[in-house]
C-alpha cells in the first residue's frame, strides 16, 4: 500500500467516523433525551416518542440518498462527502445547544426532530458516496479490505459514541446528567468537526469519475432503476440484514440491557464498549479474507452463524441476567456481525457499475435503512411492551439474518481477474449482467 493510498484510506475512514459518531451518539442518549425534550405522563410513553423521534431521521435518508448519490456521480465523491459533513455539523449543533422542554416547550421537541431530519439527509449520503470512494481507489485484488474501512470508521464512531456514553453516565448524577450532561457528546462532535471538515477538504479525487456526468438526478436515477434491479434487489436484502443487526446489537441493546433486564446502563455501556473492539477488529481482516476466498463465502457463514447462536445467546442472558452475560453474549455476535460487515461494503458497491454506483447503493441502503433501521428502536419497545417477552430482540435479529442469506444467494458477482495488461489492469472487476450475461469492466460501467 502507497504512502499516498494510505493518506487518503485514514483521512477517508476519520471522516466517516467522525460523521457517524454525530448519528450515532443520539441513539445511546435516548434514555436521558427522553426525559429532557420529550416528557410524557410516563416513563414508556417518553421513550416511545424519543424513539419515534431517532426514526424520524431515517424518513429523509431516502431523499437524502438519492440526491447526494445522484450528485457524486455527477460531480465526484470529494464533493458529495464535504456537503455531508457541512451538514452533519449543522445538525449536531442545532442539538447540542437547544433548549430543553422545560424552558420553551414544544418548540424544543420541533427543533430536535429537525436536527434529526437534517441529520438522516446526510447520512442518506455517506455510506454510498465513502464507500464508492474507498473501494474505486483500491487495487483490483484489494477491493474487500478497502472497503471493510467504511465500516470499520463506522465501529470506531460506535465505540467512541459508547465511551463517551458510558464515562457521562458513570460519573455524572443523574440531576447532572440530564441538567446539562447529555450534551457533552454533542459538544465533543461539534469540537472534532472541524477536523473533519479540514480532511474532506484534502481528499483526492478517484479517477473513475475524472470524466463526470452531464444526467440529470431523474436521468441517473431512473438508469438505475431499470438496469439493476438485481443488485438493487441484493443490496437492499444485504443492508436489511446489516442495519437490523447495527441497530439492534449495537445501538439499541445498551436501552434494552438497562430498561428491560435491569442492567445498569453504565454497565450496559462498557459492556458494549468490549463487544464493538471485537467487531472492529473483525472488520478489515473478514474484508482481506473475501479478497481470497470470495464475498459470497464471508457473508454466508457469518449470516449461518448468526441464525444459528441469535436465540441460544439471547435465552441465555435472560435467563440470569447481568453484566458479565451481557458482554460475553456481545462479544460473539459482535464478533460475527462484524465478519459480515467485512465484505459487506464491497459487495454492496460490487453490484453497480462506476456511473451508476452511489446511486445504486444509495437506493437500496437508505430504502432498506428507512424499513428495518431507523424505526427499530420503535419497534422493538412497542413490541417488548405489548408481548412481554425479553426475547423479542432476537426474533428481529433472525428475521434480518435470513434476509441477508437471500440476498447472499441473488448478489450479481463480481469477478476478481488477475490483470494481463495495463488496460485490463485499470478495470479490475468484471461486472457480470443479470439479465443478458454481458461482461463489462465494474469500473468503466
Amino acid at each position: 500500500m502507497s504512502k499516498s493510498s494510505t493518506h487518503q484510506i485514514a483521512a477517508a475512514v476519520i471522516g466517516n467516523a467522525l460523521e457517524w459518531y454525530d448519528f450515532i451518539v443520539y441513539g445511546f442518549m435516548t434514555a436521558v433525551i427522553a426525559v429532557v425534550f420529550f416528557p410524557a405522563e410516563n416513563a414508556y410513553a417518553s421513550l416511545l416518542l424519543t424513539t419515534a423521534s431517532f426514526g424520524i431521521g431515517f424518513v429523509l435518508r431516502p431523499i437524502g440518498g438519492i440526491l447526494i448519490g445522484a450528485y457524486a456521480d455527477r460531480k465526484g465523491r470529494r464533493a458529495a462527502l464535504q456537503l455531508i459533513i457541512f451538514l452533519m455539523t449543522v445538525a449536531t449543533a442545532m442539538i447540542a445547544f437547544a433548549p430543553p422542554y422545560a424552558a420553551i416547550g414544544v418548540a424544543s421537541s420541533i427543533m430536535i426532530i429537525v436536527a434529526r431530519m437534517l441529520q438522516g439527509l446526510a447520512t442518506g449520503g455517506e455510506f454510498a458516496s465513502a464507500t464508492a470512494f474507498l473501494v474505486e481507489m483500491a487495487p483490483p485484488n484489494r477491493r474487500g479490505l478497502y472497503g471493510s474501512w467504511q465500516m470499520f470508521g463506522q465501529g470506531l464512531a460506535m465505540l467512541l459514541g459508547a465511551g463517551v456514553a458510558a464515562l457521562i453516565t458513570g460519573l455524572l448524577p443523574r440531576e447532572s446528567l440530564h441538567a446539562w450532561g447529555w450534551r457533552i457528546p454533542f459538544i465533543v462532535g461539534l469540537l472534532i468537526a472541524p477536523i473533519g471538515i479540514w480532511i474532506r477538504h484534502h481528499l483526492s479525487e478517484t479517477a473513475e469519475v475524472a470524466d463526470k456526468t452531464d444526467r440529470g438526478v431523474a436521468g441517473v436515477v431512473g438508469h438505475t432503476l431499470r438496469e439493476h434491479r438485481r443488485g438493487l434487489l441484493a443490496s437492499f436484502l444485504l443492508t436489511t440484514s446489516a442495519t437490523i443487526s447495527f441497530y439492534v446489537l449495537v445501538i439499541y441493546l445498551p436501552t434494552y440491557a438497562s430498561k428491560t433486564l435491569g442492567i445498569p446502563l453504565e454497565s450496559a455501556f462498557i459492556a458494549q464498549c468490549v463487544g464493538i473492539v471485537v467487531m472492529i477488529i473483525a472488520i478489515p481482516l473478514c474484508g482481506a479474507l473475501s479478497d481470497r476466498i470470495g464475498r459470497q463465502a464471508v457473508l454466508r457463514t457469518a449470516l449461518i452463524l448468526s441464525v444459528l447462536l441469535l436465540y441460544p445467546c439471547f435465552a441465555w442472558l435472560t435467563a440470569n441476567p447481568g453484566m458479565e452475560r451481557f458482554m460475553w453474549m456481545q462479544v460473539v455476535l459482535c464478533g460475527i456481525f462484524g465478519a459480515f460487515l467485512g465484505p459487506f461494503s464491497s459487495a454492496v458497491a460490487e453490484q453497480f457499475p462506476q456511473k451508476n454506483r452511489s446511486t445504486g447503493m444509495a437506493v437500496s441502503y437508505n430504502m432498506a435503512v428507512m424499513i428495518f433501521g431507523g424505526f427499530a428502536q420503535f419497534i422493538l419497545t412497542w413490541l417488548l411492551h405489548v408481548t412481554g417477552s425479553p426475547l423479542t430482540p432476537a426474533f428481529y435479529l433472525l428475521f434480518g439474518s435470513c434476509a441477508g442469506l437471500i440476498g447472499s444467494l441473488i448478489m450479481v458477482r463480481a469477478e476478481m481477474q488477475r490483470p494481463r495488461d495495463d488496460a485490463s489492469r485499470s478495470r479490475g472487476v468484471a461486472f457480470v449482467c443479470p439479465s443478458c450475461g454481458r461482461r463489462s469492466a465494474l469500473d468503466e460501467g
